[in-house]
């Protein structure tokens, strides 16, 4: 069982001393969102914006929305922890050259003792792609296109990718083997599929209610059993983080989860939240590890 944290909009410096404290009470990982930019006035709406997401009201961003970059934050997050897993939740692979992620993910998993996972995702915001010079159209192949380089990026040696999106020669990220989790999100039935080809657990897109993460879950199985491998590790954002709601994905079978965290570290100072997010801790049953209990 795991319970992690969703983080977004927090300056970083608050999610440093987020890592901090989340490290020393028990949760398992902290789940680090992005958006590269804010398109002023833009029109896209998340694929989720039909569902259930929970706390969540009007624009997943807005001018107030605090946007950091992932890789760094992590990188610092993990110069300041020592066992929680460090894990993007999600990063938009297709905005970026993947050797120039390949390369940015390899300095953080060495920074962090091999704790990083890579949560990755295509990306829905149009007007961010615009912005970027990046093409909306294709995005999904370009997904999959970039994932391949990842793999054969973190394999180790020399490797080259004949494209169509990112071709380029033989070329080499690491002289050796490199153990990075790729964790794919997104809810819709291709981004299941795709998930279940392509990667090593998946994540939760928006804030599933308790039904459609057991029906997503039960679909998630379907399709590992369909391709004869054994189910893929799932994790959950849940809508509420009280024990009495985490006891019921428990009771289901669901053992992955992750909270918000704006709902247990509140505005404040410092003491505040970490007295509000030992509260959760415990409340959520879980132990400090043994070096901090010393």
């Amino acid at each position: 069982m795991s319970t992690g944290l969703t983080v977004y909009g927090l300056r970083p410096r608050d999610l440093l001393d987020l890592a901090v404290a989340a490290d020393e009470l028990g949760f398992d990982a902290i789940w680090l969102g992005e958006h590269i930019v804010l398109p002023w006035g833009y029109s896209s709406e998340h694929p989720t914006s039909d569902e259930a997401v929970g706390h969540i009201a009007g624009p997943i961003i807005d001018p107030a929305t605090v946007l950091i970059d992932p890789l760094p934050a992590l990188a610092a997050a993990a110069a300041v922890t020592t066992r929680l897993k460090l894990a993007t939740g999600i990063y938009l692979l297709p905005l970026r050259h993947p050797l120039v992620t390949a390369r940015a993910v390899h300095t953080v998993h060495e920074i962090s003792g091999g704790r990083l996972m890579l949560g990755v995702g295509s990306g829905w915001l149009r007007e961010e792609f615009d912005a970027l010079g990046v093409p909306f159209r294709g995005r999904a192949a370009a997904l999959e296109e970039a994932l391949g380089v990842l793999r054969s990026a973190c394999a180790g040696g020399p490797f080259e990718n004949p494209g169509p999106r990112f071709p380029f020669g033989p070329v080499q990220v690491s002289p050796g083997p490199v153990d990075i989790p790729l964790v794919l999100g997104g809810n819709s039935e291709k981004a299941l599929r795709r998930a279940v080809r392509l990667g090593d657990a998946w994540f939760s897109s928006g804030t599933p209610s308790f039904e459609d993460a057991v029906r997503l879950r039960d679909r998630m199985a379907q399709l590992c059993a369909a391709q004869g491998r054994d189910p893929l590790r799932c994790y959950f954002r849940t809508e509420k983080w009280d024990a009495e709601t985490i006891g019921r994905y428990r009771a289901e079978g669901i053992d992955n989860l992750v909270i918000w965290a704006d709902q247990v570290w509140p505005s404040g100072d410092l003491a505040e939240k970490r007295l509000s997010l030992a509260r959760a801790a415990d409340q959520l049953g879980l132990e400090p590890p043994a070096s901090t209990l010393d």
